[in-house]
């Protein structure tokens, strides 16, 4: 924690722990939704990373780093090549500089012939999300935040340093808006783990009118993949969670219900829609998810990024979901607590 105290931030944090506002630093230099707004067109387009105060924030110089060795596709197998620096920064609870490489991981996945593109594209919407890994519940799986502190900066509370987490959460939303002109053709992409990621950073765009929902239900119409048919279905959740459209939360109970859907996007829909509201599970409901979540499908659905995200150790993310939201009377499975337990 140490080299924290040599950041610029270092100080504007420990203000605010001294009790000074908030809003007196907002619009600074180191507010990095105002740095991420100055950043030119032109410095995103030609990875001029130089034009970026990275050294603002913990740990910017690492970032760029990270970002210009995969710009520059970096011999795959040389340590050091960037790949997970954002999302390892992330999960540290430390996003702040990670959001500066948004838009320039955008720009790398959507180069067709960039040999890291599914690398880069995977690291792009960790900082749009401040919860925790392990959380399942009906109000919690598509929060973009912890939901701890939320007497704190709007709910969202503080990083590791000390960070606001809501402005580098706000901050990497916008960059994701600004660019789903970039990221809308990736849900057509020919390779299935590409779709799927571009669903899950889209669905983190903060403007609704920018037609994120309407281009899942296009590609959904000609998607054959039912893995990736289901993370079309969880994207338009999570988006309709952060904005409420009742006609879409109806279409995603619809899914659920409607038995030549494939048992994947019945199982995602029906998750979807236990989070986007608060009605009791249905028997029929109920009945629908234990008969379709399979050992073998939960284990398939591992590769949607919100099961994923909301497993447990010992407990795959979908039989964690269908645990914590249906059936939370039944107690943590064995080896719950042991990191290092095989997912069941």
């Amino acid at each position: 924690m140490d080299e924290w105290r040599t950041d610029p931030t270092f100080a504007m944090c420990r203000a605010l722990v001294d009790g000074a506002e908030l809003s007196s630093f907002a619009s600074g230099p180191f507010d990095v939704r105002a740095v991420m707004a100055d950043i030119r067109p032109e410095a995103k387009e030609g990875f001029l990373l130089g034009e970026v105060p990275w050294e603002h924030f913990p740990q910017g110089n690492r970032v760029r780093e990270a970002v210009h060795l995969l710009h520059t596709g970096d011999l795959p197998g040389r340590t050091g090549t960037g790949v997970g620096v954002v999302s390892g920064m992330c999960a540290n609870d430390m996003r702040a500089a990670a959001v500066l490489a948004v838009p320039f991981l955008i720009r790398i996945a959507a180069d067709t012939g960039h040999p890291r593109r599914a690398d880069a594209l995977a690291e792009v919407s960790c900082p749009a999300r401040a919860r925790y890994f392990g959380v399942a519940s009906r109000d919690q799986l598509l929060l973009h935040r912890a939901g701890i502190n939320d007497d704190i900066y709007d709910g969202y509370g503080v990083e590791v340093s000390g960070y606001p987490a809501g402005w580098s959460v706000a901050a990497a939303r916008a960059a994701i808006t600004a660019d789903t002109a970039l990221l809308k053709p990736l849900l057509d992409d020919p390779a299935p783990a590409i779709r799927i990621r571009a669903a899950y950073a889209l669905a983190t765009a903060a403007d609704p009118e920018h037609g994120v929902r309407a281009a899942f239900r296009t590609r959904l119409a000609a998607e054959q993949d039912p893995i990736v048919r289901a993370a079309l279905v969880l994207a338009t959740a999570e988006a309709t969670h952060a904005h409420p459209h009742p006609p879409t939360t109806e279409w995603i109970g619809e899914r659920w219900r409607d038995p030549t859907q494939p048992p994947e996007v019945r199982l995602a829909a029906a998750i979807g829609w236990l989070c986007l509201t608060e009605e009791p599970a249905s028997d029929d409901l109920r009945a629908a998810v234990d008969d379709l979540a399979t050992d073998e499908r939960a284990h398939a659905m591992e590769t949607l990024p919100w099961m994923a995200a909301a497993r447990g150790s010992g407990e795959t993310g979908l039989r964690r979901c269908v645990r914590t939201m249906l059936h939370p009377e039944q107690p943590d499975p064995v080896g719950y607590d042991d990191p290092w337990a095989p997912h069941r």
